[in-house]
């Protein structure tokens, strides 16, 4: 039998479960058909990221950025970039902190783009500052090495 993970869907907040083995073949969720985001960017809010912050079963890898600032601009493609990398084994979200200011308060935001290595319920790392794609990946593969180290 297969182990199970679990994914909270950015559309609807909804927690869905499905066979790890399938994590590869784009799973949608069960309540509105929306694809649960492994290798794409998924755009949460405040109430959505916690709920994925606690419940997802993959590491989840949170930007938070802001439409004004000019560095997360630039970094957005190499994010995307990142998160084709490193699917399905990690998740990859933003967070605009200029609509979710609860998210910058909660996470103690103090510049952007900033990042934050959620799994297993925790936060276990965090990164600031524009980065290319290959550094993106460097920080989570290491970060998740020391996890398991």
């Amino acid at each position: 039998m297969s182990a199970k993970i679990k994914l909270t869907c950015s559309d609807c907040g909804q927690v869905n479960q499905f066979p790890a083995d399938k994590a590869g073949a784009a799973p949608k969720c069960g309540v509105c058909g929306a694809a649960l985001g492994l290798g794409k960017v998924a755009a949460l809010d405040f109430k959505t990221l916690e709920k994925a912050a606690k419940s997802d079963g993959v590491p989840l890898l949170v930007d938070f950025w802001a439409p004004w600032c000019g560095p997360c601009r630039a970094m957005a493609p190499e994010f995307e970039k990142a998160a084709k990398a490193l699917a399905p084994k990690v998740r990859l979200a933003k967070i605009n902190t200029q609509s979710n200011p609860d998210a910058t308060v909660r996470y103690n935001i103090r510049g952007i783009p900033a990042f934050i290595l959620f799994h297993k319920g925790r936060e276990i790392a965090r990164l600031s500052g524009a980065r290319p794609a290959a550094a993106i990946e460097k920080f989570v593969r290491d970060s998740l090495a020391k996890q398991k180290g």
